[in-house]
């Protein structure tokens, strides 16, 4: 299947016919009458997350330690409660969980300790995403590593297979969620030069998750808590990378030089929506609303689905499923000539194709 052919499958309301084009700058403003958090709601969505999730680990441990290694497979239950908890300090990363700044920070360092990311940094990383998804001129900073087909084909063989090793799902899903949640962010990578604030958020989160892990590890040993929390963590960060991935890694992406970029275009254009059935949908926070989600990011989570009730035109705004978002994976370049993400095969179909009509 090739990417015209692959892209049949998504529905983008910016082609449909029977719809008035969607004014993004228009819709953002429409779309501030969700952005108030309710205080009690928030209170409730972190009880019914951060509260079973203690509990299952809790219970996951006492039967590894018991013997029972089968516990270890409600991992992937503890893995969705963990990445519940992302979910919430990713909305206070926004402002967007409780009315108040102070209040949304401190939180998300606290729920920086369970999900070993360390608040402030993530935060700065994050907004500059926020600022630049789909500019080809600001790629690098908090993003999936993205590379154009002209770029590709210009770098070396090394740099070639570097970028193919990269994106495989195997590195992808795999080692590098491990990478990017037991080492990097131990570390202010990428923000070493900016500041103390984010050297300190790096150190005290360590040390407070340390201080935390200490507990389990006194009532069942160092042995059976790695065997409980590193496979929870790895679960909930794979799951995490996987969802962050297909928000922007769709075939009718959105990208363009500086110079033609629009914050507003790209940010709904360029962002997906994941349907997820409504168990996925509350354990990922809605977050597979992702199109409102980047248009209107003091949103609460827990108010994405209000948005698609009052403005259901945006259903089937690069709508996809969970079973055509593992077909994304395949896809791994910009075609800028026919503004398209394409696969490797494709993008040396289409050369191939290019060098016989030439000769």
């Amino acid at each position: 299947m090739n990417a015209i052919q692959h892209q049949t499958t998504f529905i983008d309301s910016r082609e449909n016919t029977d719809t008035a084009p969607i004014d993004p700058r228009k819709l953002m403003r429409d779309l501030q009458a969700f952005r108030d958090p309710q205080p009690l709601r928030s209170a409730w969505e972190l009880a019914v997350t951060l509260i079973p999730f203690l509990g299952l680990f809790a219970l996951i441990a006492m039967a590894v330690d018991a013997g029972w290694v089968i516990a270890l497979a409600a991992t992937p239950l503890a893995g969705l409660f963990l990445l519940r908890l992302f979910i919430i300090q990713h909305d206070c990363g926004h402002g967007a969980f409780l009315k108040s700044r102070a209040n949304n920070d401190w939180l998300g360092r606290a729920m920086g300790v369970f999900t070993l990311t360390p608040y402030d940094c993530w935060r700065r990383s994050h907004a500059l995403h926020h600022a630049a998804t789909g500019n080809l001129d600001a790629r690098g900073i908090g993003d999936v590593d993205t590379l154009t087909v002209r770029e590709y084909r210009g770098r070396t063989a090394l740099q070639r297979f570097g970028y193919r090793l990269y994106r495989h799902p195997v590195v992808l899903l795999g080692f590098g969620p491990a990478y990017l949640f037991l080492l990097r962010h131990r570390l202010p990578i990428g923000l070493m030069k900016e500041g103390s604030i984010y050297w300190i958020s790096a150190i005290v989160t360590n040390l407070v998750t340390a201080l935390v892990l200490a507990i389990p590890v006194y009532f069942w040993g160092f042995a059976t808590t790695a065997m409980v929390f590193l496979p929870v963590l790895l679960s909930a960060a794979s799951m995490g990378v996987w969802l962050f991935y297909v928000q922007h890694q769709f075939p009718d992406a959105h990208w363009d030089k500086a110079e033609d970029w629009s914050f507003h275009d790209a940010a709904l254009h360029g962002s997906s929506h994941l349907d997820l059935p409504p168990v996925l949908g509350w354990f990922t926070g809605y977050i597979g609303i992702h199109h409102v989600h980047h248009l209107a990011s003091r949103i609460p989570f827990y108010r994405l689905p209000e948005v698609l009730e009052s403005h259901p035109h945006l259903r089937d705004l690069n709508r996809f499923t969970a079973l055509q978002a593992c077909g994304t994976l395949r896809l791994a370049l910009w075609d800028e000539d026919r503004r398209v993400m394409v696969s490797f095969r494709e993008a040396s179909q289409s050369r191939n194709a290019l060098s016989a009509a030439l000769s």
